[in-house]
């Protein structure tokens, strides 16, 4: 037995399916990993990879980012299209939105044209059932020719009856072709450009001939790059050039559609639309007038609840690494090992972790607004403000996730079909507060705003929003011109928010964190800590130290906003990582972080509120860390507009700030 499952061949399964019918969530339940479960388009922006042991057979499983046709447009869809088509997994499952089934049966059709070894998952089948809806599964498969299973991915419901399904249809391994007949004119097309497409040998061994003859009459342009003759690409652009692609395409998508009303009636016998909950509730949250209204409300009321409840626990973190930090200084008797210990690396990284519990609890916050389905609509509310100013309400989305860490966020961008809208959120998705800044605002708006620190880091979150839409208007009307794409999104259900999910999620990003403390934090705070310490004889920290110097050389750059040498050694260590401005302070005032930090602080003559504030205003606008810059350079592929977003950030930062301060100075 032990030889049979040793030999045990790998089953490649592609998880497919529009975006919001639950994916990541089967993907989850299938292999038991932990990614990011979402409801927008985007939170599955690469492909994913899992594996799983079932009845002596090893699954590799691959979660594809969601797609509403194969006709690719977006970066992410032609990922998932490419998959299918060029890595032909052994299956294809795709998950269904069983509330929704008529629209997901449309990315249905086109898998089963490409003939792929398809099974459906219906999942949200509760809910549907909840809704008087009746699906006729077998009919479903007798009528289409593959499986389908009822799953509840959320609850586990139905995976181990998918689990054996792809067993089943991989040893089965007979995928049904499928043909949808698009009438007279369209089928004439078809077969007069197959049979040139039929010329070129590679092509008709790769892929089917039919498929790629419908997705060039449907003027899918990256389709044509896998023409491998030269010849066969000429004939097929003349072929193209005296045809009306968008004609095409809307008689062969109304075809589908029609095949579609023909099935559901025979599968789904009680379906129908009907006024929902969520459709009462969409009516106030996403009214024109009381949108933003609310989701402003729902913002401040995040940030006020995240700085109430994380003090408690900060505090016994700061006490605790206060008294640890005290007994390795006093309990080594080698005086540059106690200070490095002591004043470097328990200090620099208990400054930092002093912040775990802000971030647990506002990412927490936010992963129950995402699961409950508010997230969408905020993406919907700000579209008509993001369209006014040159970017469509899909680009709201890499912004928001720009709140838990730009690196992601601008790899979201992908989800954008068009290149200009695409560059442009890349450029401002940097000013959105992502967590990292996070620390930076409870220590300084905690130190002088007292009672008042949720309201001022709620302001700065919106501020970082204003800068990045008013910023896309400049780039859209000098840099990208053109308007852009509609917007057009789905918006899920709303949802109970599930616990299980959220507490995930917080863990995720606040794992991301720790993760960062052990790495590049750690690695700041002892380069800091060596700098503050040499050259011998020079007092740690001070003016006459290493670091001092690097101060007193930068100083220049930001001196006309009242900062000072130890702000400006702070602001170039941010470049590693923001979080490492803390540290950087803890370190240059000689306190660690903490009530101590504060209180050196407070003790600053040039330390004022105005100045405070400045500084935050500064670190939420100038260049991004290094992982984010590089991101920019990887998703563009240009230095030119990497080293520009640097520049063009840390001018806007150093206005913004100055403006600020001088404000600060009249009113504070």
């Amino acid at each position: 037995m032990g030889r049979c499952h040793s030999l045990a061949e790998k089953i490649k399964v592609a998880v497919a399916g529009n975006p919001n019918v639950g994916k990541t969530t089967i993907f989850n339940a299938l292999t038991g990993a932990r990614q990011k479960v979402g409801n927008w388009p985007g939170v599955t922006v690469e492909k994913k990879i899992g594996t799983k042991n079932h009845n002596g057979h090893v699954l590799e499983i691959i979660d594809l980012p969601g797609t509403y046709s194969l006709t690719a447009y977006s970066a992410d869809e032609v990922v998932a299209r490419d998959y299918i088509l060029e890595e032909k997994p052994d299956v294809v499952v795709q998950v269904l939105d069983s509330t929704n089934l008529e629209r997901n049966l449309y990315l249905t059709t086109q898998l089963l044209e490409m003939g792929t070894n398809l099974i459906l998952a219906l999942n949200m089948s509760d809910r549907a059932e909840m809704r008087g809806d009746f699906i006729d599964v077998q009919r479903l498969e007798s009528l289409l020719g593959v499986s389908a299973i009822k799953t509840v991915a959320g609850e586990g419901k139905g995976i181990d009856a998918l689990l054996d399904s792809i067993v089943t249809k991989k040893e089965q391994n007979i995928p049904l072709p499928h043909e949808i007949g698009y009438g007279g004119m369209v089928e004439e097309k078809i077969c007069a450009l197959e049979e040139i497409i039929k010329g070129d040998p590679e092509i008709s061994k790769h892929y089917p001939p039919r498929w790629i003859t419908v997705k060039l009459l449907e003027g899918d342009d990256n389709v044509i790059f896998k023409l491998s003759s030269e010849s066969i690409k000429g004939k097929v652009q003349d072929f193209l050039s005296a045809i009306d692609n968008e004609e095409y395409e809307v008689e062969m998508a109304d075809k589908r559609y029609e095949f579609i009303s023909t099935l559901m009636p025979q599968v789904c016998t009680t379906c129908a639309d009907e006024v929902s909950p969520s459709d009462m509730v969409d009516k106030v949250v996403t009214n024109k007038y009381l949108g933003i209204p609310i989701f402003l409300i729902l913002m401040w009321g995040m940030f006020e609840l995240t700085f109430a409840f994380a003090t408690p626990f900060m505090e016994l973190i700061d006490m605790f690494f206060g008294w640890l930090a005290a007994a390795v200084i006093s309990n080594i008797e080698t005086v540059w090992l106690a200070s490095l210990l002591g004043d470097g690396i328990i200090a620099g990284v208990g400054s930092v972790l002093l912040f775990v519990p802000n971030i647990f609890i506002l990412f927490f916050a936010i992963a129950l607004l995402e699961s409950s389905g508010y997230m969408a609509r905020a993406a919907f509310i700000m579209d008509k403000l993001m369209y006014t100013m040159g970017l469509q309400g899909k680009s709201f989305i890499p912004m928001l996730m720009g709140f838990g860490c730009s690196v992601p966020a601008i790899m979201a961008t992908r989800t954008l079909e068009d290149e200009k809208d695409r560059l442009i959120t890349m450029m401002v998705t940097p000013f959105m507060s992502c967590g990292a800044r996070l620390p930076v605002y409870i220590l300084l708006a905690g130190t002088f705003f007292g009672r008042q620190a949720g309201s001022v880091i709620f302001g700065l979150y919106v501020l970082g929003i204003l800068v990045a839409i008013v910023s896309a208007k400049l780039f859209r009307t000098f840099l990208a011109r053109g308007q852009p794409s509609p917007f057009i999104m789905e918006l899920p259900p709303y949802t109970k928010p599930s616990l299980k999910d959220s507490l995930r999620h917080m863990w995720n990003e606040g794992y991301l964190y720790l993760r960062k403390v052990g790495t590049v934090i750690i690695g700041g705070v002892v380069l800091i800590w060596l700098l503050a310490y040499f050259p011998q004889g020079a007092e740690y920290g001070s003016a006459g130290s290493l670091i001092g110097s690097l101060g007193k050389l930068i100083e220049p750059l930001v001196a006309p906003l009242g900062f000072d040498w130890k702000i400006a050694v702070a602001l170039v260590f941010g470049f590693a990582a923001k979080e490492i401005v803390v540290g950087s302070l803890g370190t240059l005032y000689g306190t660690g972080g903490g009530e101590a930090l504060s209180s050196a602080l407070m003790a600053d003559p040039g330390f004022t509120p105005a100045i405070a504030l400045g500084l935050m205003v500064f670190t939420l606008l100038y260049v991004p860390c290094i992982g984010a810059v590089a991101a920019i350079k990887k998703e563009t592929g240009s230095w030119k507009w990497m080293f520009f977003q640097a520049a063009y950030s840390t001018a806007v930062a150093w206005v913004l700030a100055m403006v600020t301060i001088l404000v600060g100075n009249m009113v504070l």
